[in-house]
């Protein structure tokens, strides 16, 4: 059987798929199987040419599409998210990761609807396409969504003309031979895709996602904005994920990484990470209307290291340069405070004083247990914190993903590069795979995905850092359920009831 049949309205656009097919010997002896058809245009011979497609374990259409979202323009790249046809949707879940690919080829592609249309469409058909929330208009994908079945479906199309520049135009016409040659771009990609095709299983960690304090911190910025009115201003992100920052950056929300950047007296959020004693100095001078959105295990950090430097140590925080938190707790001791990274560090540490060592909240637990044994071997007296600084939720997602790395052959954490909980996450699920470490990676959403690290990977373990909505997670889940049958199972290690309050100027 094919593994992959690629359809096309016009000769022209199979050849262009073909020609890039075999333009590309880095694809492998072992390539899918792949096979171009031309079907004819408009949705009567599409259905027609379905009928008699073979039997395929995928199927795609890719050619040329009119644009109807103001944003496409002549020679971008539509992946549908679901073709329409009247009152019918067919959803392509597998958008996002088709789309991605495509990114990382150079092709300038984005996701969105794609409407099936029985006639070429005019100006004013498109823009009452276009208010239905449909992106681009095609002739064909329609029924060929309906011959897919339950087999993995995509459509792609390459975007030619446009509601202010319509097909029967020498501009128009021109911008054609420039679509050719990303058709034959788009081939390889959709190699790939089908590649990557087939069953498998998602391991899901659990616990994943938000965190009591990242809960809170949002929270507390959504509230804000309720109470006091938008524009509210946050120092640094509140968390670190982009895709928290951009949804209250639309409600209103502005991000500043410096206070100098908020007008006086305005309402100022602090980071969930905490801040040094000098930045809330600051706050006050300009009289900013300050709401604290530390979370109350970095406040206990903090708490530690003036009690410890009270009393003459020398407060090691073993973390990670650059972090706001370790800034923030560092700039709580100045001059009694020093950070060190990793057990070489320790070497350097200035004897003759009593030490005391703390511990970054989002640190691997295993990685900051070797530094802080090799604190103690050189400083036999050396004191550690009272409780363990390591929060609940970063360890608590530690042991989750060993759970799962140890039955994967890929491991997802879903997270920002920012974060440090999500990189310590990837970092351990690395170091504890069966028969040598899986492939482990980090990605902010699906469109991060590589195709190639899904093929032949069967069994995918999932989890999410503390700072991530989890509805990023479910958005993965949803990509890979469109390359094939999936079986989801969970793998919870422990429950969290962790809840803390508000601060009052944002309480009901």
């Amino acid at each position: 059987m094919t593994d992959l049949i690629v359809c096309t309205a016009l000769g022209m656009e199979a050849r262009a798929v073909a020609r890039g097919l075999r333009s590309r010997p880095d694809l492998g002896s072992d390539h899918p199987r792949v096979r171009v058809v031309r079907i004819g245009m408009g949705p009567d011979r599409a259905a027609r040419a379905a009928a008699l497609l073979p039997p395929a374990a995928a199927l795609a259409v890719t050619g040329f599409g009119g644009a109807l979202h103001h944003g496409l323009r002549p020679g971008d790249v539509l992946v549908a998210t679901e073709v329409r046809s009247g009152d019918r949707v067919w959803p392509c879940p597998s958008a996002p990761l088709l789309a991605g690919e495509l990114l990382r080829a150079g092709l300038p592609a984005r996701t969105g609807p794609l409407v099936t249309s029985p006639r070429i469409v005019t100006s004013r058909g498109r823009h009452a396409l276009a208010r239905e929330g449909a992106y681009a208009v095609d002739m064909e994908s329609a029924p060929l969504a309906a011959a897919a079945g339950a087999r993995p479906f995509a459509a792609v199309r390459v975007i030619v003309d446009t509601p202010d520049a319509p097909l029967l135009n020498l501009a128009t016409m021109g911008g054609a031979v420039a679509a050719r040659r990303t058709l034959a771009r788009i081939g390889p990609v959709l190699a790939r895709w089908a590649a990557a095709t087939g069953p498998r299983r998602v391991l899901l960690a659990s616990p994943r996602s938000f965190c009591a304090g990242v809960e809170r911190a949002i929270e507390i910025v959504e509230r804000a904005l309720d109470r006091f009115g938008a524009p509210v201003y946050v120092r640094k992100q509140i968390v670190h994920n982009i895709h928290v920052v951009r949804d209250l950056e639309r409600r209103g929300a502005v991000f500043v990484d410096d206070l100098a950047e908020v007008p006086e007296g305005a309402v100022t959020v602090f980071s969930a990470h905490g801040v040094a004693p000098s930045v809330r100095e600051e706050a006050g001078r300009r009289g900013l209307r300050v709401v604290d959105a530390t979370c109350p295990l970095v406040a206990k950090v903090h708490a530690e290291a003036r009690r410890l430097a009270a009393r003459g140590d020398l407060v090691v925080l073993i973390g990670h340069a650059g972090h706001e938190e370790v800034e923030g707790v560092l700039g709580e001791v100045p001059g009694a405070g020093t950070l060190v990274e990793d057990e070489a560090g320790v070497a350097g540490l200035p004897p003759g004083r009593g030490v005391a060592y703390l511990t970054q909240t989002t640190l691997a637990a295993d990685e900051a247990g070797r530094v802080a044994a090799a604190i103690r071997r050189r400083f036999p007296d050396a004191e550690g914190p009272r409780g363990d600084d390591i929060c609940y939720a970063t360890t608590n997602r530690q042991h989750a993903v060993r759970a799962v790395a140890a039955e994967a052959d890929l491991v997802l954490v879903v997270g920002s590069a920012n974060s440090s909980n999500a990189l310590r996450l990837t970092e351990v699920a690395a170091r504890c795979g069966h028969d040598g470490a899986p492939l482990a990676r980090l990605v902010d959403d699906p469109g991060d995905i590589a195709l190639d690290w899904l093929r032949g990977a069967r069994t995918v373990g999932l989890t999410a850092g503390a700072s991530t909505p989890g509805g990023m997670v479910d958005a993965v889940v949803a990509a890979l359920g469109g390359l094939g049958p999936l079986e989801v199972e969970e793998r919870r290690v422990t429950e969290e009831n962790v809840e803390f309050t508000l601060p009052k100027e944002v309480r009901p």
